[in-house]
């Protein structure tokens, strides 16, 4: 998958009546209300499914969340509002679990760390369009940003040493594994802007959305887009020694997530059940209160009568 994207090389992972699950190409955007912007995933859409296309949309489908012009991979797309909604709710309440594949600069130390910094806003003049780690010069607004790092290879990219790894965002700030990585010394091989324009050889930038789970109670989604970091799709990237296995990796993900749902479902239920509690004292209370009105109004007609 090293050819520019073009209208028609859309790639379909999962497709239902609600959704879509499309492999995002590493060269386009998701929309654009540019009018020479003629190459989106919203375009892409419209082209293979134009009888899904929503009029009540701007752009025709509503994307559950967003991916850089620059990252591909798993992206998900709603096909009506109610799903969308549906959606919506496991992104904000948290319950989402993304994990991205990435070629780094360097040889990361630590085979496993998570990365927290927090994140703002860049305000110097002439890189607005960034964001930067709190602390740095012009930062502004800076949120708490976690995510865990961890090392699949070690080898090389054009003969420099790149490490190959997996990144799982515990929050969701804007740029934030670019921002992150680069924090740390290994910014992203082929990323363009977080390399101040200097990293400007490669092909693309490695950044790839590789598991998506969306756990929606009546339609829980979950796909994985292929890795396009391999030898035999681009020869530069040439692994000499392995951390750890993928495949394992993603199974701990799903494994943590059956635990972090049970964990989840358990302190519902007991918040049902102490709401349920307070209820019945609450009832307790009102009763006693009646009990004791009886109790003081018979008190008062017998004094009354003595």
């Amino acid at each position: 998958m090293m050819e520019p994207a073009n209208i028609d090389n859309l790639c379909i992972l999962y497709q239902s009546s609600n959704f879509i699950v499309v492999n995002k190409h590493w060269d386009i955007r998701i929309d654009s209300k540019m009018w020479y912007e003629k190459q989106t995933v919203q375009s892409q859409l419209k082209q293979r499914f134009p009888e899904l296309a929503d009029p009540d949309t701007y752009y025709g489908f509503r994307f559950c969340h967003q991916l850089d012009f620059s990252t591909s991979g798993a992206l998900c797309v709603a096909l009506n509002k109610s799903a969308a909604g549906k959606a919506y709710r496991c992104f904000k309440e948290r319950l989402v679990t993304k994990a991205y594949l990435a070629l780094v600069r360097g040889h990361v130390k630590s085979s496993r760390m998570t990365v927290d910094y927090a994140i703002g806003k860049n305000t110097t003049e002439g890189m607005t369009h960034m964001m930067c780690i709190e602390g740095t010069h012009g930062c502004e607004n800076p949120k708490p940003c976690q995510t865990e790092l961890i090392v699949l290879e070690y080898g090389t990219y054009d003969g420099d040493p790149v490490t190959k790894i997996l990144l799982k965002p515990l929050t969701g700030r804007t740029h934030q594994l670019r921002v992150h990585c680069s924090a740390i010394g290994h910014p992203i091989v082929g990323d363009f802007t977080y390399s101040l324009k200097k990293d400007c050889a490669p092909y693309r930038m490695m950044l790839h959305a590789y598991f998506l789970r969306i756990p929606m109670e009546a339609e829980p989604t979950e796909v994985t887009a292929c890795d396009p970091f391999l030898t035999s799709i681009d020869p530069k990237w040439v692994p000499e020694r392995r951390e750890q296995k993928l495949e394992r990796l993603v199974q701990e993900l799903k494994d943590q997530d059956v635990a972090d749902q049970d964990l989840a479902e358990e302190h519902r239920r007991q918040k049902e059940l102490l709401t349920k509690q307070d209820q019945g004292r609450a009832e307790n209370n009102v009763m006693e209160s009646e009990e004791q009105r009886v109790q003081c109004e018979q008190w008062l007609a017998e004094w009354t009568l003595d």
